[in-house]
């Protein structure tokens, strides 16, 4: 076997897959393109150890081999893994080398198996970092400590024999009201393109495969419906939810999942105008197309037959399945004509590449003794760096060094559950995590006085503590009200075939976030409103921190809360982030990726819609609470108008540079994020949007400092989708816009022609 040509790393790898394909049975090819057992299913606790299952064997004996295998390591409520009976950092390498050997040794070929894991914000693994949810990375404005971050985990997860991590990346929070808003960097394609492409070359810093999720147009289902149609027309498409996946696949991405939403009348892994005219031949992708999972035995509505629906999502394009129980019935549909075996041939030279692209077929065991880098301290810093500050009075921020008593109230406020979101791994008991309560005890000073109460629960009307809040907010000088969301899952969480949470008004296990929790209306639930009112009627100094997977709707609190606060989902040590912005040992530097609405009446809210010029609703403003990019900081920010190198350019020659003049007028220093939108007057090929997001840059600015932001702009700046659907600069009148945020801008006319 070591003679033939595929065992030779120093062949090309396209003759190495041709090689081996050509010495493959339809039963193996068959097992490559199969990814449908739960890794947790391939082993179980043998004492002190881990023996694997009869089951696992079986599969592969099948198959005479194994594709992926999903999730060997991960832990959850949903998988009912736990420490009891889980792969703990210690134990995953050598499980992970267990399993490999079984199958490299114990099949003809000996083709080596990609272990396939999730990766939603740091490894969903006992032991693994967590990271801030994605929303919270949106908030930072910041892809080069993303990458850094990612590079952390990524290493953690190859140390423990992991090749392919799964990443939200290509969803957009279209519509608040959708469960997984937390999942999204934010709204905008050009925010969610850079931390994309930050993604990306971080994993692959660490030799790790990724997988993007998801593909496309998951974030606009109507009605934020979680899994449903979008109403999409190909030139929304091409504008807003492509770009993220162009991003991802120029830095390097090896596969994108296929969406479970409907696109056009079909299911995205059944649409072959998606996944092939548009991914393949258009975007030229040559990864592999994963499916989300069970998606392809969801087509058996569509087909009536599993070998069928097996077919349609293979001659769609997709490469890979996952758990589902049609594609391994593929034998059946090249037997019966549905499908023809090159077809099938060219999805598994696509998994086979990946596999030699990765070096498996050499080191495909996990290295003995390898060290990860620690992300728990850049998990701390994207935490710091992702705290919104969305009003402040000017004076309860940072709090006085004379405060004594503080409050601390809601819900929200001593819950690490609730403040590491949707998908986590359990936690591990007595590990050092620093909720909000834990952050604001160790960084008061010593004689402060600390009290605290949650007022009320997360959900429901029930008030019964709302007295005891009210009486510590009496005797404090501030009280800091933690209110917000929550995605924490639980034994109790009943779970849907895919592992999205079920939840009902009627049992709601606590959750109001997450995959499978959407909310018809985003405010915070009355209980919490209610205790709010309660401590501001008491005339104490109110400051709101929310910490949240969404952005819920906000009453206007200007005559409640002298400060609001998003926190987003922080992670395990967000707490202390927290505590350091509320005392001043860091600035907010965070600055919104979405925008937060005023009513669930008034959605969708995004800052880039069509500009048809609406005056708004007769009995609510039809713009955002608070606009996409907004942020205040503990100074004040003058910007001057910006400036151009050129007025004019032409659609060959688009180059020139922006400049625009930042002054911190204030006493405090600032970390500022400054931002370009591109907003066109005329010309171009179809009705323009108010204004679209394309660079930002970040100054720090003692106080009295003033500095230029600069911005290089090129044809990607510029660039605009065309008639035909492609990308080009246009000819017309533009105005380059620079400001602290979407709401707030200033331009400059450039004429292109």
């Amino acid at each position: 076997m070591t003679g033939h040509l595929y065992r030779d790393p120093a062949a090309p790898v396209a003759d190495r897959v041709r090689d081996l394909l050509g010495r493959m049975t339809l039963t193996e090819k068959v097992g490559q393109v199969n990814q449908r057992m739960y890794g947790w299913h391939a082993y179980e606790r043998d004492g002190d150890g881990h023996r694997l299952t009869d089951a696992f064997r079986t599969e592969v004996a099948t198959y005479g081999g194994m594709g992926a295998l999903y999730g060997l390591q991960r832990a959850d409520a949903w998988s009912g893994v736990g420490f009891a009976d889980g792969i703990t950092a210690a134990d995953g390498a050598r499980v992970a080398g267990s399993v490999q050997r079984h199958v490299v040794e114990n099949t003809r070929l000996g083709i080596p198996v990609l272990f396939v894991e999730e990766v939603p914000h740091g490894h969903q693994a006992l032991d693994g970092t967590v990271l801030p949810v994605n929303l919270a990375v949106g908030a930072t404005w910041d892809p080069g400590l993303y990458e850094a971050a990612v590079a952390a985990a990524a290493s953690e997860l190859r140390a423990r024999g992991g090749h392919v991590a799964l990443v939200s990346a290509l969803d957009l929070v279209r519509d608040p009201r959708w469960g997984r808003a937390e999942e999204c960097f934010g709204e905008d394609p050009y925010l969610a393109a850079r931390l994309t492409e930050a993604l990306v070359r971080g994993m692959r810093t660490a030799d790790v495969a990724v997988v993007l999720k998801h593909f496309a147009g998951q974030g606009a289902t109507v009605g934020g419906r979680n899994s449903a149609a979008t109403e999409l027309g190909a030139r929304e498409l091409h504008e807003i939810h492509l770009a993220a996946a162009r991003a991802g696949i120029r830095a390097g991405a090896a596969g994108v999942m296929a969406a479970y939403n409907e696109f056009d009348g079909l299911p995205c892994v059944a649409s072959r105008p998606l996944l092939t005219e548009l991914l393949r031949e258009q975007m030229e992708f040559d990864g592999i197309v994963m499916a989300d999972g069970t998606a392809v035995d969801r087509l058996v509505r569509l087909t009536g037959d599993p070998v069928a629906a097996g077919a349609l999502a293979l001659n769609a394009g997709c490469d890979l399945s996952l758990w589902d129980a049609c594609f391994p019935r593929l034998a059946e549909a090249v037997a019966q004509g549905l499908v023809t075996e090159p077809t099938l041939d060219t999805a598994v030279a696509r998994v086979l590449t990946l596999k030699f692209r990765l070096g498996l077929f050499e080191r495909p065991y996990p290295p003995a003794g390898e060290q990860p880098l620690d992300p728990r301290e850049l998990s701390e810093r994207i935490a710091r760096a992702s705290i919104t500050l969305l009003a402040h009075d000017g004076g309860v921020l940072p709090l006085a060094p004379a405060t004594r008593r503080i409050a601390v109230l809601g819900p929200n406020a001593d819950s690490i559950a609730q403040q590491i979101g949707d998908y986590t791994a359990p936690q591990r008991p007595g590990s050092h995590h620093a909720t909000v309560l834990d952050g604001i005890r160790s960084a008061a000073p010593p004689d402060t006085e600390i009290s605290y109460a949650p007022g009320c629960d997360l959900v429901g009307g029930d008030l019964s503590g709302v007295p005891e809040a009210v009486a510590l907010a009496a005797r404090a000088d501030i009280a800091v009200l933690v209110l917000g969301g929550s995605s924490a899952r639980s034994a109790d969480t009943s779970f849907d075939t895919n592992g999205a949470a079920v939840v009902t008004s009627a049992d709601s296990a606590g959750m109001t976030c997450g995959e499978g929790v959407d909310l018809a209306d985003p405010r915070l639930p009355d209980g919490q409103l209610a205790l709010l009112d309660a401590v501001a009627a008491t005339g104490v100094p109110v400051v709101v921190v929310l910490v949240q997977g969404r952005p819920h709707a906000l009453p206007d609190l200007s005559g409640t809360a002298g400060a609001v606060l998003s926190a987003w989902y922080p992670g395990p040590w967000g707490g202390r982030a927290v505590a350091d912005v509320l005392f001043g040992a860091a600035g907010p530097e965070g600055r919104l990726p979405v925008s937060v609405p005023r009513s669930a009446a008034q959605l969708p809210v995004f800052y880039n819609a069509k500009d048809h010029g609406y005056r708004g609703y007769v009995d609510q403003p039809a713009t955002a609470r608070y606009a996409f990019g907004h942020g205040l900081s503990y100074t004040t920010v003058a910007y001057e108008p910006p400036r151009l190198s050129r007025a004019h350019v032409t659609p060959d020659d688009p180059t020139l540079i922006c400049r625009v003049t930042v002054r911190n007028t204030g006493e405090r220093p600032v970390r500022e994020t400054v931002q370009l939108y591109l907003r066109r007057l005329s010309g171009g090929s179809s009705w323009p949007r108010v204004r679209e997001l394309r660079g930002f840059t970040r100054l720090d600015l003692r106080p009295g400092e003033e500095a230029d932001a600069v911005f290089a702009i090129d044809a990607d700046t510029l660039a605009s989708v065309t008639r035909d659907l492609g990308l080009a600069v246009e000819s017309g009148e533009l105005l380059l816009e620079t400001g602290p945020s979407s709401a707030e801008t200033q331009g400059a006319r450039l004429v292109i022609g």
